[in-house]
């Protein structure tokens, strides 16, 4: 096995039992991923078979073309407690090389898709493309499957609100603040993790204390500039909440910051990890003649948010 390949643990395929597989970045694990993780899931438990997603870390562009390389969905921590839920056997995480990268369709097949997972059936999306430059299509894969004893079969697009999912499709509603159609896509809202750090205490002395967050993940899309309403995960239950996220341009010469104000909540989380669901974008942030007034604007945020989270159930669409 080439060294450029590494196992984020050894997949253990029992010599007598094939796979039914799928190969790809998944980015998000959106509906459309879903549909296809379902598919083999399904055939697997059919034939017998285990089922296995390979799947790369980093995203192969980090290493083709690091300047167009898109900020990512879910980051590889996010990706596995997705995929969790998936039911499958084994997803397999390789180490997305500049060796890797050179590998022809055939090597790839040859050396991983059979060599180590015994792949009998393969299943792919229908944008699907791997290997250099992309060069393996549904095309390619079934002339290298009839040649050496595997079938090939694309789930078609599913769609939501009337056009076909993808990652790109998802990245541009995030980057744009549409996180109901991002949400509609992933089935699930749009989530980000942070750490709560120490802030300036500025919230809790106008009347709404805040947590202070720092991103995980340094190549994680994080949506524009504004106010949200949210859900908040913390090891001790889920809060409906609102979020700032942006600069502060009432008080002159403070940074940045993303602040979360949870509802019917008052804790001590310094150091904790949350988990923010975005539900809704609510508004551009601007600024105030007084604090006064940013403590009203406050108020009615907070409202809507409540809102948002009492039409989606606390975060589950109605």
């Amino acid at each position: 096995m080439s060294a450029a390949v590494q196992w984020a643990e050894p997949p253990g395929i029992p010599a007598d039992r094939g796979t039914v597989a799928t190969v790809g970045t998944f980015d998000g694990v959106h509906i459309g991923h879903w549909a296809v993780l379902q598919e083999i899931r399904r055939r697997a438990a059919a034939a017998g078979r285990r089922s296995v997603l390979v799947t790369f870390d980093p995203h192969p562009l980090r290493i083709v073309r690091p300047e167009i390389a898109p900020p990512l969905l879910t980051t590889p921590t996010e990706k596995k407690e997705i995929l969790a839920e998936s039911g499958l056997d084994y997803a397999v995480f390789l180490t997305f090389t500049e060796v890797l990268s050179r590998y022809e369709p055939r090597r790839f097949v040859e050396e991983i898709l059979v060599g180590r997972l015994r792949v009998e059936e393969l299943v792919i999306g229908y944008d699907h493309g791997f290997g250099r430059d992309r060069s393996g299509n549904a095309d390619t894969l079934r002339a290298i499957g009839g040649e050496l004893g595997f079938t090939v079969d694309v789930v078609p697009p599913v769609e939501a609100e009337g056009d076909a999912v993808s990652s790109s499709r998802i990245r541009a509603a995030v980057a744009a603040g549409r996180m109901e159609e991002a949400w509609a896509c992933l089935g699930r809202p749009y989530s980000a993790r942070g750490v709560v750090v120490r802030g300036d205490g500025r919230g809790r002395r106008l009347g709404f204390p805040t947590a202070n967050l720092t991103i995980l993940g340094a190549d994680k899309l994080i949506p524009p500039a504004g106010i949200y309403a949210v859900r908040g995960v913390l090891r001790t239950g889920t809060y409906g909440g609102a979020l700032h996220l942006g600069p502060r341009p009432t008080f002159r010469g403070s940074p940045p910051t993303i602040e979360l104000h949870l509802l019917d909540f008052d804790g001590d989380i310094y150091g904790e990890e949350v988990r923010v669901d975005f539900l809704r974008y609510l508004r551009g942030v601007r600024p105030f003649d007084s604090p006064g007034a940013l403590v009203a604007q406050m108020r009615d945020d907070v409202s809507r948010a409540a809102e948002v989270l009492a039409e989606t159930d606390g975060g589950r669409k109605l």
